[in-house]
């Protein structure tokens, strides 16, 4: 009898379990809170040397933001996510490159092992 009070006893547990899971709210993205980046034109560029100007624009490496998690080069558009600090481009001519967000106007490159490189991409304003 006891046996069989527990295995009712267990079902029900598993049968509420399985209720709150459904009905608990999602948790949070592994990579932290999902967000956009400032719209705008991001010049990216790498550091100079005492002799010449301090940075160096690369050619090719523009990007601008626009509307949501979008974002337009000369070779097309595509989409991009930011969750956390950590940018991926998962759609378009930039699919698959990764950056970090350095501050709210600045991203910094990163490899195929997710180590930051030296290119950085900072967010240049309007002028009037």
């Amino acid at each position: 009898m006891r046996s069989a009070f527990l295995c009712v006893l267990s079902a029900a547990a598993g049968s509420a379990l399985a209720f709150s899971a459904m009905v608990s709210p999602a948790a949070a993205s592994p990579g932290g809170s999902l967000g956009t980046l400032q719209h705008g034109t991001y010049v990216c560029s790498l550091p100079g040397d005492a002799a010449g100007p301090a940075r160096r624009v690369v050619e090719g490496e523009t990007f601008v933001i626009a509307d949501s998690s979008t974002y337009s080069t000369e070779d097309g558009w595509g989409t991009y996510l930011l969750t956390g600090k950590r940018v991926v481009f998962s759609r378009g001519p930039m699919k698959g490159a990764a950056y970090l967000r350095e501050s709210r106007s600045t991203l910094r490159k990163l490899d195929e092992a997710g180590r930051a490189t030296d290119l950085r991409c900072t967010r240049w304003a309007k002028r009037a």
